[in-house]
């Protein structure tokens, strides 16, 4: 081990021990301190003249990589260079996108991280995480162990469904790379306890695999019973090597994320941030809009305009609320319906998944609606006939959400609730300006991507954006910092409940029902707590961890200020 955490016996005093002196300090980013070395520290490590003679505070080179930063031209240009940035000094990478939190999110995350995973093959610069392939499967074990140290969290993904834009192979790195960085700077997960994972099994995107700088396997995917296999062994070789670790999927398509949430559920602490973490988020911001509405939980109606993984947690999740709620199961699933690409799902579909059929509405009950075809009930007939107090868009379709579809929201709801939450921007359902000049200014409105504020009739609205990280870094943070044994559902709707209590009244009188992104790190630390008492009351976690628990999880956090660095000399046996 070249570096370490230690404490101060005496003091108490939280500082790097470190093996190494000289160069590798420099291009290690996690000891790497550059300019902001003490005098001591350099002379120490062995550091004299390796870096210019003054001796920089932190806000100095703040002050110096953020004129950088605001000198580059694109979005992606950002992206780049805040890559290049974490690639060589974490700390001061992390204090950035902290003191800059809602302008830096989207360009760590959704939605520039979606460029950057198309442009991947390009814009590659330095490894970071681990790559194991189909040809690896045997040998999955080995590659676990030449990561430096045992994870908190894993983040991993297939690259099959990256955010709208479908599959982009070994591209898709980028997803849980830029997810594992909100884990650290939104709720201070250690940097050095993050682990992104791609598992390369091909693509089948064949713009990919034409060009000539593309830097994954070039074959179509492995699919079927080899590539279950494939995961299989990934997920028992997790097991094998890093049994305390919590593995998050990530952008899997949608059936083979539903199979490996429900094959490995039990068997190890695991979730999917698409399904469940989506689902938390969505239900959060409708507990806190029901609280300008003056409505009850127990009396709203949700249409999904999508019918995917992220659709089918919502609507799971919004089951569960409605049955806390005081509802029976089979009324819960009545007060839902589902659109897809062919209408409003009903039963007199044949071979439906199960998810579908699950929520299809029975023949009966559309026998009487008004439509121009009964085997293709539109999402506008849908929402005249059915009457939604909620609309969520989780399709991936530019334009779904039409004038007539809002209008139709809004003719059946004095503060229709709209969530148009697809990304990045450019799949979004229909934009936030649209949605609240189309219902005249009523809708309460949340999107998935950040949206700027929208003045209509005098009145400016705040745009909430349903952003998962309000959710998953706090999940991950409660899992980790409170030993839990498994995630449930039941965890999720106490995290949702939790972040709708953060929502204040000044962020409702704006028409925003989730936080300002400035206070993420304060919603994160209630969901882990939230999370942690569920863990406790299912025995999933010890109940030891509840004494102190807000202390507990508040010293789990990981700030980004620099330590002392001291050199650990060995002494020969």
């Amino acid at each position: 081990m070249e570096w370490s955490i230690e404490h101060d016996s005496v003091t108490g005093e939280e500082y790097i021990a470190v093996d190494m002196r000289g160069e590798p300090l420099l291009r290690d980013p996690f000891t790497n301190k550059s300019t902001a070395f003490t005098a001591a520290e350099r002379e120490a490590l062995g550091l004299d003249g390796l870096v210019p003679p003054a001796i920089s505070t932190i806000d100095q080179q703040l002050a110096r990589v953020y004129e950088n930063y605001r000198v580059k031209q694109t979005p992606l240009e950002r992206y780049i260079h805040l890559a290049s940035l974490q690639d060589r000094n974490e700390t001061l990478f992390f204090r950035l996108v902290h003191d800059h939190i809602a302008e830096m999110m989207p360009i760590v995350y959704t939605p520039v991280v979606g460029q950057a995973c198309q442009q991947f093959s390009h814009i590659y610069r330095r490894p970071r995480g681990l790559y194991i392939s189909y040809e690896q499967r045997d040998r999955i074990d080995a590659i676990l162990a030449n990561h430096a140290r045992p994870p908190a969290v894993i983040v991993v993904t297939d690259g099959e469904r990256i955010l709208g834009l479908g599959d982009q192979g070994v591209g898709g790195m980028g997803i849980p790379t830029g997810k594992l960085s909100l884990y650290t700077a939104c709720a201070g997960i250690p940097p050095y306890l993050t682990l992104p994972i791609m598992l390369d099994v091909g693509t089948g995107n064949q713009e990919r695999l034409n060009d000539p700088l593309y830097l994954g396997l070039r074959h179509q995917r492995i699919r079927g019973a080899e590539y279950q296999d494939f995961i299989d062994r990934f997920v028992e070789a997790v097991m094998r090597v890093y049994p305390a670790a919590v593995l998050q999927w990530e952008d899997f398509l949608k059936a083979n994320a539903i199979t490996q949430l429900a094959r490995f559920g039990d068997r190890l602490c695991t979730f999917n941030d698409d399904i469940q973490g989506t689902a938390a988020v969505v239900v959060a911001g409708l507990y806190a809009a029901l609280r300008i509405t003056g409505q009850a939980m127990r009396d709203q109606r949700v249409v999904l305009g999508g019918a995917g993984a992220a659709a089918q947690g919502i609507a799971n999740l919004f089951v569960a609320a409605l049955c806390d709620a005081g509802l029976s199961h089979e009324e819960a699933r009545r007060r839902i319906c589902t659109v897809d690409s062919r209408g409003l799902v009903t039963e007199a579909r044949a071979d439906m998944e199960d998810f579908k059929a699950a929520y299809a509405r029975p023949v009966a009950d559309v026998a009487s609606y008004v439509c121009r075809d009964p085997g293709h009930i539109t999402l506008e007939e849908t929402v005249r006939n059915f009457a939604p107090t909620i609309l969520v868009g989780t399709s991936g379709t530019s334009g779904l959400f039409t004038e007539g579809v809002i209008r139709a929201m809004a003719a059946a709801n004095d503060r229709p609730i709209v969530f148009p939450l697809s990304n990045p921007t450019s799949k979004s359902e229909c934009t936030a300006e649209e949605a609240i000049r189309w219902s005249d200014g009523r809708a309460i409105v949340a999107t998935g991507s950040p949206f700027d504020p929208v003045v209509y009739g005098g009145r400016t609205h705040r745009i909430g954006q349903g952003n998962n990280a309000f959710v998953f870094p706090g999940v991950g943070l409660g899992l980790w910092a409170g030993g839990v044994r498994r995630a449930t559902n039941a965890m999720f709707l106490d995290a949702a409940r939790a972040l709708a209590q953060l929502v204040s009244q000044a962020d409702l009188d704006q028409g925003a029902v989730y936080p300002e992104l400035t206070r993420i790190r304060h919603c994160s630390h209630a969901v882990a707590c939230a999370v942690i008492r569920r863990a406790v009351a299912e025995g999933h976690a010890a109940p030891e961890v509840l004494p102190g628990l807000e202390e507990t999880v508040s010293r789990a956090m990981w700030f980004p200020a620099y330590r002392p660095m001291r050199y650990r000399r060995h002494v020969p046996a």
